[in-house]
């Protein structure tokens, strides 16, 4: 991350069920020097209710980016991603997948629903890190003006 005093934090949703999963992601985001606030939950219903701001999550920052796990209780990641692309107010916020499926079929769908990576686990380290600050510099840069 460049550490440029104009740039913010990038907020981060990650929507992941897994204690384990989650904790690598953290890992990775800090070998990607990536400065975020990280928001996290744990299945496809509460990521639409964070997305749209229902509920406990009224008030959250819309994420720049989101990672998503394929396989979530509730709703489906591919069930989230179609209705993330599928939103006029959503479609622009990047998302990565992040899941254990190597499956050709999830793989066709989620780039048929405009996913900008997907990336299988376990996570390659050095192919996330390289995905995120690719994202971050090509979608995430947020530039403030200096005050006159």
């Amino acid at each position: 991350m460049n550490k440029n005093p104009h740039y913010r934090p990038v907020d981060i949703l990650i929507v992941e069920d897994s204690p384990t999963d989650l904790m690598l992601a953290r890992e990775a985001l800090e070998h990607a020097k990536v400065l975020n606030n990280l928001h996290c939950v744990e299945d496809g219903e509460e990521a639409m209710a964070y997305l749209h701001g229902r509920g406990k999550y009224a008030g959250m920052p819309r994420p720049d980016l989101i990672l998503l796990d394929l396989n979530l209780p509730r709703k489906s990641g591919q069930e989230v991603l179609a209705e993330i692309k599928a939103d006029n107010s959503l479609k622009s916020i990047p998302v990565v997948v992040l899941t254990t499926s190597k499956a050709d079929q999830d793989v066709v769908q989620a780039y048929a629903h405009h996913v900008n990576c997907y990336i299988a686990k376990p996570v390659d380290f050095d192919k996330f890190i390289e995905v995120i600050q690719s994202i971050e510099q090509f979608w995430l840069t947020v530039v403030t003006l200096p005050s006159a």
